[in-house]
């Protein structure tokens, strides 16, 4: 049985619906809030709306048990609090690690999508938190 095959049996299948849709619409907004972080004029709010839907993974992921997300959601959601005590535009370096966290959740979108048996490992250099001063 695939991942959406077990919430569904585990869930009301509305529970689960609301969840993948709203999923699928925060993983399409997180590339172009991520790009917005070296803007000045938009840093501020696109970190504000990244921490949200992190925030709002982390949380929904955790309602329905599916572990490798709520705690990667989690690791970025920390990493976020502290970018929004900055004013000035992210480093290289932390966007690209946060392109890379928003193609590990894209992956995840498709191993739901396609009800794989379980979600893609988390990659190991994800883990790896950017120098978010240099």
């Amino acid at each position: 049985m695939g991942i959406r095959s077990e919430l569904e049996v585990n869930y009301d299948f509305e529970i689960v619906d609301e969840f993948l849709d709203h999923y699928s619409l925060m993983v399409d907004v997180m590339e172009l809030l991520v790009l917005d972080l070296t803007k000045k004029d938009m840093y501020k709010r696109s970190v504000e709306e990244l921490f949200r839907v992190f925030h709002n993974i982390k949380s929904a992921s955790a309602f329905l048990h599916i572990e490798p997300m709520t705690k990667l959601a989690g690791f970025v959601e920390s990493e976020l609090e502290e970018l929004r005590q900055r004013e000035t535009p992210a480093n290289d370096e932390t966007i690209n690690w946060l392109l890379s966290i928003s193609d590990m959740f894209s992956q995840w979108e498709k191993d739901l999508e396609a009800d794989k048996e379980q979600l893609t490992p988390i990659k190991f250099s994800l883990l790896k938190i950017p120098d978010t001063q240099a």
